[in-house]
């Protein structure tokens, strides 16, 4: 049986929702013009054109946030390794490599052809940084994961580079995918990602349980009825599906699975019950506010949410360096 939340924790548990109602909120309706709330609803109103840009703008900014975080927190759950991330694993690399490699030597333009090639490159990437680092000196250890990740993430990136700069047109299809963003973009791409995004948050909740029993280790997760390697399969399953469909979406979006986590096991504790679903309601609400941000930055120019999300993640992950919790 699960025991009931304590009241403290519920009670910390509501700041997150009203963050998030916030930063919907300001994407909604700040930007290089403000937008009042009767916009969005009268279409007579000579700014309902906007408003309703910015609403399919504030859905996929939910949508990616939530994916991000969800992921982050399985893959720091199922490595046990606080570095954990889509972008430090090499998993955005991959997807970011298969749809370059799509574009340029496949010739696929249509959207659902890009969602494919993502998924296959960030399955094919999550692969190799893992056997990476199972061959390596200590075997799979969280910290030859994570130098795998890197080394994989670097060489994938560099291979994209090359690509793009052998190709003028795809790279002036995908330069502003690639540093992520979420402006302009198709919501027909939603509908055909969606559905892949919320069997994958589904199957991660499903999933809590045995990743709390995989904390206590091999041995103690089998005997509370765990198979480990079953369930260590299963959730990297579920995250590369998440971080891919995420990246399909709106582009490689840093540091959003790294530190959501962190804040979510902050405020709820280290129960996966509690810090999946917490994630998903901070990724939204970071990507989102991140979003909002960089369109009042620098008016009327736009900085990407991927430069954005950066920008705030790294004096974010240089704190929790100091704070010992990384």
């Amino acid at each position: 049986m699960s025991r009931a939340v304590p009241a403290p924790v519920a009670v910390r548990a509501l700041s997150p929702l009203l963050v998030l109602l916030v930063a919907l909120a300001a994407s909604l309706l700040v930007g290089s013009r403000a937008v009042a709330p009767s916009a969005l609803l009268d279409p007579a109103d000579p700014l309902h054109a906007i408003a309703m840009a910015r609403v399919d703008r504030t859905v996929l900014a939910v949508v990616v946030g939530a994916a991000l975080g969800l992921s982050g927190a399985c893959f720091q759950g199922l490595t046990r390794n606080p570095l954990a991330d889509p972008g430090i694993l090499g998993v955005s690399a991959g997807a970011s490599l298969a749809m370059v490699v799509a574009i340029s030597i496949g010739g696929l333009s249509a959207p659902l052809a890009h969602v494919g090639a993502a998924f296959v490159g960030a399955a094919v990437a999550a692969i190799v940084v893992h056997l990476l680092a199972a061959v390596s000196r200590g075997g799979l250890r969280p910290s030859s994961v994570t130098i795998a990740g890197a080394a994989v993430t670097a060489a994938l990136t560099s291979v994209s580079t090359a690509l793009l700069l052998g190709d003028h047109g795809t790279l002036q299809a995908f330069r502003f995918w690639q540093v992520g963003t979420i402006g302009g973009r198709d919501l027909a791409l939603l509908a055909a990602v969606g559905p892949v995004l919320v069997v994958g948050a589904v199957l991660s909740l499903v999933l809590a349980r045995r990743l709390d029993a995989l904390a206590l280790g091999d041995d103690a997760a089998a005997a509370l009825g765990t198979h480990p390697t079953r369930t260590r399969w299963a959730v990297g399953a579920v995250a590369v599906l998440l971080a891919a469909g995420a990246t399909a979406l709106a582009g490689p979006v840093g540091f959003v699975g790294l530190l959501v986590p962190h804040a979510a096991r902050s405020v709820v504790g280290p129960a996966h019950g509690r810090v999946l679903p917490l994630s998903a309601v901070l990724g939204a609400a970071l990507v989102a506010a991140a979003d909002t941000v960089g369109r009042v930055v620098l008016p009327p120019s736009e900085v990407q949410v991927g430069i954005m999300t950066a920008m705030v993640g790294l004096p974010g992950f240089v704190w929790a360096v100091r704070r010992g919790r990384l």
